[in-house]
Order: C-alpha cells, then structure tokens, then sequence
C-alpha cells in the first residue's frame, strides 16, 4: 500500500479508504447496501490485511447509521485507522441543523463522537459546499 502526506498534520494516510455509504441501509440509503456490524467488522479486517489505514464517514449517510454501524464495528481496532467523518446537511428539520456554522458543526461533530463511540476524529470535513457561510462581504442582512 502506499501512503500520502495528509497535509502538514503529519498523518500518513493509504492511498485507499474504506467506505460506508453502504453500512446500515436506512433513511434513503437502501438501494446502497445495509452492512450490519458483523459485515462491517471483516471489511475492516480485509482492508487493515491490504494496508488500508482511512476509514471514511459522514453524519449523513443512512442518517447516522453508518456511523453507528461503524461504531459498533472498530471495538479495539479504533486506534488503527485515521477516522474521517463529515457534517454539513440537514438532519432534522431546525432550521440550524445544517451548514457549516459552528453551531451546527460543534453538535454534528458531538453526534458523530457519541455515534462513532470514540473520543475524537482524525479528520472532519465539511461535506459539501454552504452558501450561507461562504463568508462573501458582498451580500450584506437587510
């Protein structure tokens, strides 16, 4: 496997990452795939036998659940791989349920946590471009 730079973090992360669009299958995510934890566990193994050390998931997928899954599935095996997640979309109707405010960021990030049953992630992104804090000048509140 060969591994990258992820930018000046120091972290070497595999050139491949496990998914999990497909882990739980709910919430509009059927037609994706529903791998429970037990499945969930050997593609961990299978991809930590290649040298694949980046595990990649996000709040929205199977809202939540994929986290979930994924959660339930590291167990001891948490500390070796980088852990991404991503927030940014609506997961309930409040209306600062979503975006890329540090408010909903903060309690995103918080769910994902409690989710993921670990104490941190390597690396949190925002999953998709927000318009309302894109932090333009030019479109001032009336």
């Amino acid at each position: 496997m060969q591994y990258k730079k992820l930018g000046h973090s120091g972290l070497l992360v595999s050139q491949f990452a496990l998914g999990t669009v497909p882990f739980a299958g709910k919430a509009g995510f059927e037609k994706t795939g529903n791998v429970n934890a037990a499945e969930a566990r050997r593609f961990i193994d299978i991809a930590l036998d290649y040298g694949v050390n980046t595990v990649d998931t996000a709040d929205l997928y199977s809202s939540g659940g994929a986290e979930e899954v994924l959660g339930e599935a590291l167990g001891e095996k948490r500390n070796q791989i980088i852990l991404t997640s991503k927030a940014r979309s609506p997961l309930s109707d409040d209306p600062n349920d979503s975006g890329a405010s540090r408010h909903h960021l903060i309690k995103a990030c918080e769910a994902s946590l409690r989710r993921l049953k670990t104490d941190h992630i390597d690396l949190y992104q925002i999953h998709n471009w927000d318009g309302v804090t894109t932090g333009r000048r030019d479109t001032a509140c009336a």
